[in-house]
C-alpha cells in the first residue's frame, strides 16, 4: 500500500501553501526586500512540507498496521466461532505449547497450569446467562472462559467468583506469538472496491446532505468578507445534488 493518501497529499499541501503566504505576508509587513521574502517563504514552505509528509506518512502507516491487524483479529474470531469445538481445543492447545505453556487437553478437556480452560467463541458477547451456567457446572473449580468477548454483566459475574477470561486481544495476541490456523474460515472477506465506495458517496440518499449543505454555503456568502470560496463550494454542492439525484446510484 503506498504510503500516501489523496488526502494527505492535500493536507502537506494546504499547510505549505498557508505557511508560504502567511510567511511572506509577516515579512513584507516588517518591510524585507521582495527576493528575501520569496526566498524565506519558500524555505518555509519546503521545511513545513517535509514535516507535515514525515508527520502524516507516519501517523497513515500507523493507521494501515492498525487496521491490518483488527482485520487479522476479527478474522481469527469468526474462524474460531465456525470452526469445530475439537479443532478451537487443538488450535488453543498447540498455540498454548508453542508459547511453553504447560498446556494438555484430556478427554475433550483443555487446562493450563491446573486451570481449566473452556473455549466458547460466539459471535456476539458472552452473556451472563452462560458464565452463571458454566459456574453451575464446574462448581468451585477454578477455569478459565476463552471467548471473543462478555458482556458487563459477564465480566462482573465472573470477577464475583473469582474466575478468569482470556478474551479477543489475548487470544489474538497468543496465535499472533506462535502460529495462527492455517486456512481460516472466511479467511478472505470480500473488501470494498473502488466501485462499491463510489455507490456510497454517490448515492441518491446523498443528495439532500448535498442540497442542504450547498444552500447553507451560498448563505453563508452573503455575510463574508471573502465570499468567492462559499459561492463556488456551495455552487458545486448544489450541482452535486442534482445530478446524484438525476443520476445517482439507487439505495437498492
Amino acid at each position: 500500500m503506498s504510503r500516501f493518501c489523496l488526502a494527505d497529499v492535500l493536507d502537506v499541501l494546504f499547510y505549505t501553501v498557508s505557511v508560504s503566504f502567511l510567511s511572506f505576508g509577516i515579512l513584507r509587513y516588517y518591510r524585507l526586500e521582495l527576493w528575501l521574502c520569496v526566498m524565506f517563504s519558500l524555505l518555509f514552505a519546503v521545511m513545513t512540507c517535509a514535516v507535515c509528509a514525515v508527520l502524516l506518512g507516519g501517523r497513515r502507516q500507523k493507521k494501515v498496521r492498525s487496521r491490518r491487524e483488527k482485520e487479522a483479529r476479527d478474522a481469527l474470531l469468526l474462524h474460531l466461532a465456525l470452526e469445530k469445538e475439537e479443532r478451537v481445543r487443538a488450535d488453543l492447545l498447540a498455540a498454548l505449547t508453542a508459547d511453553g505453556k504447560d498446556a494438555i487437553c484430556e478427554e475433550d478437556v483443555l487446562s493450563s497450569e491446573g486451570v481449566l480452560l473452556i473455549p466458547i467463541f460466539t459471535m456476539e458477547p458472552l452473556s451472563a446467562d452462560m458464565v452463571a451456567s458454566l459456574l453451575r457446572k464446574y462448581g468451585e473449580a477454578p477455569f478459565k472462559i476463552v471467548c471473543n468477548s462478555l458482556t458487563a454483566e459477564a465480566e462482573k459475574l465472573l470477577l464475583t467468583f473469582q474466575k478468569g477470561a482470556i478474551k479477543g486481544d489475548e487470544v489474538y495476541a497468543l496465535f499472533a506469538r506462535t502460529k495462527m490456523p492455517n486456512p481460516l474460515i472466511c479467511g478472505q472477506l470480500p473488501r470494498r472496491t473502488l466501485r462499491g465506495r463510489l455507490r456510497i458517496s454517490f448515492s441518491k440518499r446523498n443528495a439532500r446532505p448535498f442540497f442542504v449543505s450547498g444552500l447553507l454555503l451560498l448563505f453563508m456568502s452573503l455575510f463574508t468578507l471573502f465570499p468567492l470560496y462559499y459561492l463556488v463550494t456551495g455552487s458545486v454542492l448544489l450541482v452535486s445534488a442534482v445530478l446524484v439525484r438525476a443520476v445517482g446510484f439507487s439505495e437498492s
